[in-house]
């Protein structure tokens, strides 16, 4: 797929991940609707798209909600006419023991992680299969699939979505929608902000953002009868 003129949704596109995917896309001549909670960095990833000499529409809400999900779906078919890209980046994660970890948590979680993703994917669905080839990205962790002591809830979420891919790829296939489930290990984002453990040294080993980006782009532009249903990425010395 040429990337060039296709319309690219993305979630959580205000910072790491979602925000340099957003970027990478725009350089190959991609078209962006971008969408996450804080308007104002929302606001710095569109002058950075545009700088890469491409257009972009914004929509800035809160995306465990389904009226704004929806809202969104309708003001960038509005305005781009099409969707060929959906990227279900945004995500959040709260660690502690399962005895201690709060409901709330645990339910901000699942309400981000999946629920949203459900939400916005089957809204998508019409739109993407109009177009006969079309892509899935589901950004979902490694630690769905490798388990540790205080990532009870985070864990689960992301092996919920590892799932939840797994079964729509293999729904989608046959209409032209390609789905890909993309696997990180620990990425030096905003995510790990504040983390004790994070020092500058294994900062610098773990993968970048950048790593995710290009890889995701990698897997998108591969011809339309190839797909990679699953990466998992991790750093080559951790």
């Amino acid at each position: 797929m040429d990337l060039k003129d296709k319309v690219v949704l993305i979630t959580g596109a205000s910072k790491g991940i979602g925000k340099i995917t957003a970027i990478a896309m725009a350089k190959k001549q991609a078209k962006l609707a971008i969408a996450a909670r804080t308007s104002h960095l929302l606001d710095e990833t569109a002058k950075e798209i545009e700088k890469a000499g491409s257009s972009v529409f914004t929509y800035a809400g809160d995306l465990t909600q389904e009226n704004q999900l929806d809202q969104f779906i309708k003001s960038a078919v509005a305005h781009f006419g099409k969707i060929d890209i959906l990227v279900n980046n945004a995500g959040i994660g709260h660690f502690g023991k399962i005895g201690e970890l709060s409901i709330d948590k645990w339910d901000e979680m699942f309400n981000l992680n999946i629920r949203s993703v459900f939400l916005i994917t089957q809204k998508a669905l019409p739109f993407l299969r109009k177009q006969g080839e079309s892509v899935i990205v589901n950004v979902a962790s490694l630690a769905g699939k490798n388990f540790f002591v205080g990532g009870g809830g985070y864990a689960a979420t992301k092996h919920a979505l590892v799932g939840f891919s797994r079964c729509l790829m293999l729904e989608e296939r046959g209409k032209g929608v390609r789905v890909l489930t993309l696997c990180p290990g620990s990425v030096d984002t905003h995510f790990f902000d504040g983390r004790e453990n994070e020092d500058e040294i294994r900062k610098k080993r773990i993968l970048h953002a950048e790593d995710v980006a290009q890889t995701i782009i990698g897997m998108i532009e591969l011809p339309q009868h190839a797909l990679v249903s699953e990466i998992d990425i991790r750093p080559t010395n951790p």
